[in-house]
């Protein structure tokens, strides 16, 4: 077996607030007077996720603070071997509640500029809106990525619980779509196809942030299949969730099976105990997967990223040469 450290890696769904640290994480809350538990490890569903997912967000206040995680991550991505991530990171959210739109994701572009130069990643930005969050903020969220798109914005989506249609979302994804914002929608995670259908009509998704709810119908598999849409999955975050009973049990290599693109992700690597490497391992300790299974893995992620055609190109080549070497 390769060594899965050398294999260079695309990663395209994990959350930049769930990437912190934890000594980082009780560093920035007890400079800015707050205190954040240590993570459980397991929830009793997405809710429980949610809000204790917030109590980290909270206690990033500052420039420093966005600006440290992000370079951070950077230098955890590089030791996974990832040459090229786009993060996700809820921008207009943490604008309103620190009261400076633009401080945060500012800060998080200079982190990531900074980590590209000194670890070698090469980073992107898809801003997320909660379903549960009001319109006003999606537009202000649109507003942010047009705005930045030369600094590294490429996309924004939906998050969060799927029971919060996306159709009162319908028009700022319109306007997306025709100023050239890509879209990208966190469904099919809890909730069943029919979201994953709103996320690709009205929402006019580019990829399925999860997706692992499709196989229960054949139909939207056979479309999602004819039209090559990714799914980005991520299985450990799907089994600390209960949104899998086990590593055993999850459906990605059923999905793959059904001949769907799939994408390996972390979502939350920090809150449950996981990195990009240790999800290589996972599925193919859990699956049986060869050097060549990861290796189409990988290239699935490189495939399917918003990354310029010369950088899908080189990450091509050194995927060849692990596989070759």
């Amino acid at each position: 077996m390769r060594d899965i450290a050398q294999l260079p890696k695309a990663h395209l769904h994990v959350h930049l607030e769930s990437t912190v640290r934890w000594r980082t994480a009780q560093e920035i809350a007890d400079a800015n007077g707050l205190t954040v538990p240590d993570p459980p490890g397991s929830f009793d569903g997405f809710r429980s996720f949610a809000d204790y997912n917030s109590r980290v967000r909270e206690s990033l206040c500052r420039p420093e603070d966005f600006r440290r995680v992000a370079l951070e991550f950077c230098e955890d991505e590089a030791a996974q071997g990832t040459r090229y991530a786009e993060v996700t990171f809820t921008a207009a959210s943490h604008g309103d509640r620190l009261g400076s739109p633009e401080m945060p994701l500012e800060a998080v572009l200079d982190g990531l500029a900074e980590g590209h130069a000194a670890y070698g990643v090469e980073c992107r930005v898809i801003l997320d809106h909660s379903r549960r969050r009001p319109v006003d903020r999606a537009w202000r969220t649109l507003k942010l990525a047009t705005r930045y798109a030369s600094a590294g914005v490429v996309g924004i989506g939906l998050a969060g619980e799927e029971s919060y249609p996306l159709a009162p979302f319908a028009e700022v994804f319109d306007a997306a779509r025709d100023e050239g914002v890509r879209l990208v929608h966190h469904a099919g995670e809890e909730g069943g196809p029919e979201s994953v259908r709103e996320a690709l009509s009205l929402g006019h998704a580019e990829r399925i942030g999860h997706g692992i709810r499709v196989l229960d119908d054949d139909e939207l598999v056979a479309e999602l299949r004819e039209r090559a849409i990714p799914l980005e999955v991520c299985p450990t975050s799907n089994v600390a969730l209960g949104l899998a009973p086990s590593l055993d049990d999850h459906p990605l290599h059923r999905l793959r099976a059904a001949g769907l693109t799939v994408t390996l992700n972390t979502d939350i690597p920090s809150i449950v105990g996981t990195s990009l490497i240790e999800e290589y391992a996972r599925v193919r300790d859990a699956f049986g997967y060869d050097d060549g299974a990861l290796a189409e893995l990988a290239r699935a992620g490189i495939d399917a990223s918003f990354a310029p055609d010369a950088t899908k190109e080189r990450l091509r080549r050194g995927v060849d040469a692990w596989l070759t070497g």
